[in-house]
């Protein structure tokens, strides 16, 4: 797995946005992005939220990358950053697999497993 600022990068060039346009969607300065993306800050849980939500996508995957969240514990982001990044789908359409995803997940935490 790559680096966070790593993984951001790639994320804003494929959505196709510059560095000062998400800096503005994610209401953090141009200079602070650009240090995460570099490496040389670590953004808080909250700073990660609102750059996954300018970004569309998983905040989880973000916290996994940036070491606030196990990743064998969070398997689940995964799949719903997979949903988050398919360009074919509709907002509406990552909505509804998602919300199927965890009603999913949830009843199988209450199952019997092998």
């Amino acid at each position: 797995m790559g680096s966070l600022g790593e993984y951001l990068r790639d994320q804003r060039t494929q959505a196709q946005m510059s560095l000062r346009q998400l800096a503005e969607l994610a209401d953090v300065s141009n200079p602070y992005l650009s240090q995460i993306e570099r490496g040389l800050r670590k953004p808080s849980a909250e700073v990660l939220q609102q750059i996954a939500k300018a970004l569309r996508i998983s905040a989880e995957s973000l916290y996994v990358r940036a070491g606030i969240l196990d990743a064998e514990q969070s398997g689940a982001y995964l799949v719903e950053d997979a949903i988050d990044r398919d360009p074919r789908l509709t907002t509406r359409q990552k909505t509804a697999l998602r919300d199927i995803y965890r009603s999913f997940v949830g009843t199988a935490d209450l199952e019997e497993r092998p």
